[in-house]
């Protein structure tokens, strides 16, 4: 966003919280980090000569190489000199009259924007524990989302991990292989797929490389923004054999989209959806071998694919360990956090390092996080008490010349981030090239087709099994969190395609503020 608003001309300042540019790829520095989605995918597309340039080395690119492809691109494209490292915004205050922003910074600097773009990010802000006794731990106490740079030293300790969601699931094998003995503590068993990560061929990425045009193309009509092979049959119209020999190349594939794009159905109807939820269950008995781990590790109350499935190396094969241990909290749930470990109604676990793998407040935590007041001084977070809403994911009705990335009722985090990232980038860049071009001071939604906008959202989730899970897809992490589906299901072409109409119909939809608001 700052290359492309550089590129108009415009002045910009771009405020971020961590000493260094990457985002969650920052932050997120926990043993066995890395993306899930391919990374020849998973890469900007903006920039032809940077496409060749940039050499992946793994199929899924872990978090140390993907942190220096940013760096990489913030250096190529020399955007250091317009971000300010280390600053968190606090407040971003509306002024009217003035048709600005004053944006406020923890440093207690304050400055003042006619357009706010925020690109926070939709899993940056890290959710709060429910766990008393955290304070009185005396060991090691640390979180994957904010794991130290120089890490933790592990060998020969005690450690405990909280949490099995995707953090959890990617470094738990790694913790494994340094511990002395590892104990998990699970809530809620999630479904895991295989990587099969590998040294990236090097055949492969040249034939990438050489095709880069043709393979964006697919991944923009691809309803995830990821290249997987889409069934054309409800999963209930096969042969089982069939079907599970079709959830066995998924399994041996190491995409997590793969098997719920099989059949038409898996996340639409309840029956087609068991399929393949019971394919991974026996793939799960299959690699645990003590039978009450493994039942304990399985995914059961909700359907397959509806919380984000993760991609691992190893997981359940760490649980045949003999150092490693796992703790059901359904059965024997988590009392409380001492000094010496973690208690449960059962038992005490002496610890030396405590992990939380915890998740965060998604997609709409980032934002609320900040003091974001409109027109007439609301509250971002009262206009958003009942659960978010907005137009298109881009912008909030009452929120003049404000943008949101990634925002709530777009693709975002059911799709491959980087390319509904991108889209939004150049969504927002033609926009306000447009507003200059034809002399509008402020642009904001119409209060109707914003709520037209939320009611299709909603309604395009209810056709599936998705908001069927309690998910951060809507929120259910978080106690007292609004129980709304966030992201938009319609998929990537879908939505692209809207965006698109909207522009061509004169940003329809919008409300184009003429000077009579004050420049």
């Amino acid at each position: 966003m700052l290359h492309r608003v550089r590129g108009l001309g415009l002045s910009v300042r771009v405020y971020e919280a961590g000493d260094g540019v990457g985002g969650t790829w920052y932050w997120n520095r926990y043993p066995g980090a890395r993306c899930d989605v391919p990374s020849l995918e998973y890469s900007y597309s903006f920039d032809p000569q940077l496409e060749q340039e940039w050499e992946w080395s793994e199929r899924y690119a872990t978090q140390p190489e993907i942190l220096r492809y940013i760096e990489h691109v913030a250096d190529r494209y020399d955007l250091r000199r317009d971000i300010t490292l280390g600053t968190r915004v606090e407040s971003v205050i509306r002024d009217d009259e003035a048709n600005r922003w004053a944006v406020t910074t923890d440093a207690g600097e304050e400055v003042w924007a006619t357009f706010v773009i925020t690109a926070a990010g939709c899993l940056s802000a890290p959710k709060p524990p429910e766990i008393g006794g955290l304070d009185s731990f005396a060991g090691t106490l640390v979180s994957t989302s904010a794991w130290p740079a120089d890490g933790v030293d592990l060998a020969g300790k005690r450690v405990g991990v909280i949490g099995t969601g995707s953090s959890g699931i990617q470094s738990i094998p790694l913790i494994a292989e340094q511990a002395a003995s590892l104990t998990v503590f699970q809530r809620t068993p999630n479904y895991s797929l295989p990587a099969h990560n590998a040294p990236l061929d090097p055949a492969v990425q040249r034939d990438w490389k050489a095709r880069y045009r043709e393979h964006r193309a697919a991944v923009l009509q691809a309803r995830t923004g990821i290249l997987v092979e889409r069934g054309t049959r409800s999963a209930l119209e096969v042969d089982p054999d069939e079907r599970s020999a079709r959830y066995a190349q998924c399994w041996d594939s190491g995409l997590f989209a793969c098997i719920p794009a099989s059949y038409t159905d898996i996340i639409t109807d309840l029956d087609a959806n068991e399929t393949a939820a019971e394919f991974v269950r026996g793939r799960i008995r299959e690699i645990v071998r003590d039978p009450d781990v493994a039942e304990a590790l399985t995914p059961r109350g909700y359907p397959f694919g509806t919380k984000r499935i993760c991609l691992d190396t190893g997981y359940y094969d760490t649980f045949n360990q003999e150092h490693v241990t796992l703790v059901d909290l359904r059965r024997t749930p988590l009392v409380a956090v001492t000094p010496e470990g973690v208690q449960t109604t059962e038992e005490e676990f002496g610890l030396d390092v405590l992990v939380l793998a915890t998740g965060f407040d998604a997609v709409t935590g980032p934002l609320l996080r900040m003091d974001i007041r409109g027109r007439d001084g609301v509250h971002l977070r009262d206009a958003w008490a009942g659960g978010p809403h907005s137009y298109l994911g881009l912008q909030v009705a009452g929120f003049p010349n404000l943008f949101t990335i990634t925002g709530p009722g777009s693709p975002s985090v059911v799709s491959n981030v980087v390319v509904s990232i991108e889209q939004h980038v150049d969504w927002i860049a033609e926009c306000l090239r447009y507003l200059r071009e034809h002399g509008v001071a402020a642009i904001e939604p119409d209060a109707d087709a914003e709520a037209a906008w939320a009611q299709h959202v909603h309604d395009v989730a209810a056709a599936t099994l998705y908001p069927q899970a309690p998910s951060w897809f809507v929120g259910a992490n978080v106690p007292g969190k609004p129980r709304v589906f966030m992201p938009y299901l319609g998929g990537v072409p879908a939505y692209r395609q809207k965006c698109a109409e909207v522009v061509e119909a004169g940003y329809e939809g919008f409300v184009l503020h003429r000077p009579a608001v004050h420049a």
